[in-house]
Parts: structure tokens; sequence; C-alpha cells
């Protein structure tokens, strides 16, 4: 009820407004569903499983350097 009272919130709860969205609207589950699924079985319908692409690394670095050089500073 603090939200109501505009009183702040701990940070446990602040997620909440995000989960309900994700399961609620882009997933489109209904509610006795959702409020049956466990977190994890969550987490996967909403993508947190997926194979992540590489990060950058160091040729791919170079690159970007080579490609977008940092301009000495000029105070005309």
């Amino acid at each position: 009820m603090s939200a109501a009272t505009g009183a702040p919130h701990d940070g446990a709860t602040a997620g909440w407004p995000g989960v309900l969205h994700v399961g609620l609207c882009l997933l489109r589950l209904p509610p006795d569903i959702f409020w049956q699924l466990s977190p994890r079985e969550f987490m996967g319908m909403a993508g947190a499983y997926r194979p992540r692409p590489p990060g950058l690394d160091r040729a791919g670095l170079v690159a970007l350097m080579a490609a977008f050089p940092d301009l000495p500073f000029s105070s005309d």
C-alpha cells in the first residue's frame, strides 16, 4: 500500500511492474496461469535463457577505433 500513500517502497518490490507487464501484456498470460508459474518458468518464457551474442573482442574494438577515431579537442 505504500504506492497509494506516496511512501517510498523497498528495492524488493521495484521490479514487479515490469514483471507484470511482461507476463500479462507482452506474453498475454491469463492471470491464473501467470501466478502459477515458478520464477524459472517465467524467466524461460520471457527469454532470459536465450544465448547471447558474443561480446566485442579486441579486433572488433580496433576496427571501431579505426572507423571512428577520436578527434582532437578544438576550442575555436
